[in-house]
């Protein structure tokens, strides 16, 4: 598994943050972690 660094677009703002992944792993699929890491954060 390998870190990868994205950076969110939520709710006008942009987000950084970190998601563990495979090196296969689709680069839509990895953007698709990190928002949803993102969005999980800025509910509560």
């Amino acid at each position: 598994m390998v870190q990868f660094t994205v950076r969110v677009n939520y709710q006008g703002k942009l987000y950084q943050t970190n998601v563990l992944a495979h090196r296969e792993d689709a680069e839509e699929e990895i953007y698709n972690r990190a928002f949803e890491q993102v969005q999980k954060q800025w509910r509560e």
